[in-house]
């Protein structure tokens, strides 16, 4: 019990050790492709990051939905039967009530 007791009473020393001071930069980097990214690749990444338009001019180029409704009907509006009260009962409860 007394080398339980020494033990926790000795200072903790970290196996980790860091280089430097801690400090964050103030400003930050401007965006940038990796180095050894392909040259295609950082033309397009400069594109990217370039200065965008504002939300009302922007347009759904690239295939991806920004907003709920954009996608496709079948996703947010369900052909299926409508739950009943009991089937979201046992979903609300994990399953408890249908017993």
């Amino acid at each position: 019990m007394h080398i339980t007791i020494r033990a926790l009473a000795s200072h903790r020393q970290p196996l980790i050790k860091f280089i430097g001071k801690r400090s964050w930069p103030s400003t930050h980097d401007a965006p940038h492709a990796h180095p050894a990214a392909p040259p295609e690749f950082q033309k397009r990444h400069y594109d990217d990051v370039a200065p965008s338009k504002s939300p009302s001019e922007r347009k759904n180029s690239g295939g991806a939905a920004l907003e709920f409704w954009q996608v496709p009907e079948r996703f947010w509006n369900p052909r299926g039967r409508e739950l009943e009260e009991r089937e979201i009962s046992a979903v609300l409860s994990g399953g408890a009530s249908m017993r």
